[in-house]
């Protein structure tokens, strides 16, 4: 069975989770797209842009209580007509530097919780989804908040292609179809 390591309960930077604990929660947004950032060198370049155009920041975790809604509900906001331009994501208790390194430099001021979803443009905060926020909502509610978001910040359109390969692994991960079909 995975355990916490003790490195990581006495705050060092070794990952708190197993890779293995890891793996499937990391998965459930890369496959569908998102770039991880593994280091404070990734964070910077992500969000340190100045081109217009607006990322969106999952702060993943292993958390059952808001991250086993977060994800899916971060993945059906994409079905909306408008997204952000840019999905990356970093892993609480994982990339612990990287991590840090988000917090201290674009979320100053912030109480850190994991997950939370951020949309960014030109390195800037537009809105934040902290975790007592995510808590207690279904993935539907947390999409339906993010698509009025999007409505109103991105313009991003994906091809009908891009749509039809995320409906897919979407139906094949979840065994739910968001379209009713």
């Amino acid at each position: 069975m995975p355990q916490i390591s003790l490195n990581s309960l006495m705050g060092t930077s070794a990952p708190t989770y197993s890779e293995e604990v890891a793996t499937p929660f990391r998965e459930e947004l890369t496959s569908a797209g998102f770039e991880q950032l593994l280091t404070p060198e990734d964070v910077d370049k992500a969000l340190n842009k100045k081109d217009g155009k607006t990322t969106l920041v999952v702060l993943n975790s292993v958390c059952g209580c808001a991250a086993r809604a977060a994800r899916p509900g971060v993945l059906l906001s994409l079905f909306n007509e408008v997204v952000p331009d840019n999905l990356v994501t970093i892993f609480a208790g994982m990339e612990k530097e990287a991590v840090n390194y988000f917090r201290k430099n674009f979320l100053l001021g912030i109480t850190p919780t994991s997950p939370n979803i951020a949309l960014f443009k030109d390195g800037e905060l537009i809105e934040i989804m902290q975790r007592h926020q995510i808590e207690g909502k279904s993935a539907g509610q947390i999409a339906q908040e993010l698509a009025t978001l999007y409505d109103k910040e991105c313009n991003k359109k994906y091809t009908e292609e891009e749509t039809a390969s995320m409906h897919d692994r979407f139906v094949s991960r979840y065994n739910f179809d968001p379209f009713g079909a």
